[in-house]
């Protein structure tokens, strides 16, 4: 004995539901609601016709209020087709298996929703580990992955060498032809651990989001990790006489902004988003300049929010070269700085092993050298509070440190001697 719904009947193994609408209010609805329910299941589609039904009647209720408030008009007769019963249909979709999906499609979505959470510089190294990922499993379903593949995908990225993306034959390239390439271009040399555990955990965190979505039941490579341990390589911190090397380059992008980060500790992105005016002036304290988020960048975090004294240096150079109106330096980028300091390692092979953010460091090393509490230079730099000895946590308990304190923290820093340099 066949299933029996009513509003409902089975069409081609789905069940549709239509319940025609009264007689009187047809001319303005037409004469049905019928909308398929998207499943050939009874027990889903008995579900489904509940709901339709009360849809129904505000449809109805609606279209009765209006015609109560239009009484006189003659529905019946009527060409006028602008009105609209403002009552939002239930939308269905057809039952689909866990798994189902294939991973570039997935991919697809989750890198939309990366883009629209993420800054451009983050969301460029999801991009990489995602598009490796795809291109190694674009036509595989989600649920036919295996931990087998985990352990051939973490061999490749194992294989990979630092530059490798850098040629013209990358370009598009596999993570298979990657790896071959750099074995062809750069042997011997491969990503660091710490690398390879980057990539690798974007790529996990791809098969985590399939999961949040009910795309997958578990990660299928969550206990796959990277072998050899992950080590931090810091870059090194400036040394007086690489300070001097920088500073009697004069070089024509960075010049400016290695004064900044020298005698501010201010990170490359914050230099580059200065305003002229976020320079203000506190009585007989002088100059400071305020770092707060705008529209030409955002701040890493909470803590970055602050103001800094100016040094005589960094006043001297706002008077007689920097722009009294917009930004301070505004052609500069944090890609165009990285790559100027690149340049100057080059020009000057002892700049090795250094990066622009080498600066911070020299700031933050004079700060340490000069009896500075690291409290202090943590209100300085924007980072998040240390605590005392007797773990008092600074950030939760204190006010900060007045302007007067940080005015003599920075007057105490003194770039090296060098000719030319007053």
């Amino acid at each position: 004995m066949s299933t029996q719904i009513k509003y409902a009947y089975k069409r081609h193994n789905t069940w549709v539901y239509r319940r025609t609408y009264p007689q009187h209010l047809q001319s303005l609805l037409g004469s049905s609601l019928k909308q398929s329910l998207k499943t050939a299941d009874a027990k889903t589609a008995k579900a489904r016709v509940a709901e339709l039904n009360q849809t129904f009647i505000n449809i109805v209720k609606e279209a009765e209020q209006h015609v109560s408030a239009n009484t006189g008009k003659d529905f019946a007769n009527s060409t006028d087709h602008s009105v609209r019963v403002p009552v939002a249909r239930p939308r269905y979709h057809h039952a689909r298996f866990v798994g189902e999906r294939l991973v570039k499609g997935l991919a697809a979505v989750y890198l939309t929703y990366q883009s629209e959470r993420l800054r451009p510089g983050s969301y460029k190294a999801v991009r990489f580990a995602t598009e490796l990922l795809v291109s190694h499993l674009r036509t595989n379903k989600l649920g036919d992955i295996t931990q087998a593949q985990g352990r051939e995908v973490l061999s490749l990225i194992a294989q990979l060498s630092p530059n490798v993306r850098k040629h013209a034959k990358a370009k598009e390239a596999s993570l298979n032809q990657l790896a071959e390439l750099s074995a062809e271009l750069e042997p011997g040399h491969t990503l660091a651990p710490q690398t390879q555990a980057r990539i690798w955990k974007h790529m996990l965190q791809v098969f985590d989001w399939c999961v949040e979505q009910g795309e997958l039941t578990t990660n299928p490579w969550e206990h796959l990790t990277i072998r050899e341990k992950p080590e931090v390589y810091p870059h090194k911190v400036l040394t007086d006489e690489q300070v001097v090397t920088l500073l009697q380059a004069k070089d024509r992008v960075l010049s400016g902004a290695l004064l900044f980060g020298l005698l501010t500790g201010m990170r490359s992105g914050e230099i580059c988003g200065l305003l002229a005016s976020d320079v203000t002036r506190k009585g007989n304290l002088g100059w400071f300049i305020r770092i707060q988020p705008n529209e030409h960048r955002q701040l890493k975090s909470k803590a970055a929010e602050r103001e800094v004294p100016l040094h005589a240096k960094l006043e001297q150079l706002l008077d007689t070269s920097l722009p009294k109106q917009g930004r301070l330096f505004p052609t500069l980028t944090v890609d165009k700085v990285v790559k100027a300091y690149a340049k100057l390692r080059i020009a000057y092979p002892n700049l090795t092993a250094t990066v622009f953010h080498s600066t911070r460091k020299w700031f933050i090393t004079q700060c340490e050298r000069t009896g500075v509490p690291e409290h202090y230079t943590a209100t300085l730099v924007g980072h998040h509070s240390a605590r005392s000895a007797n773990k008092l946590t600074y950030a939760l308990y204190s006010g900060g440190i007045s302007d007067a304190q940080k005015r003599e923290i920075v007057d105490g820093i003194r770039l090296p001697d060098w000719e030319g340099l007053s």
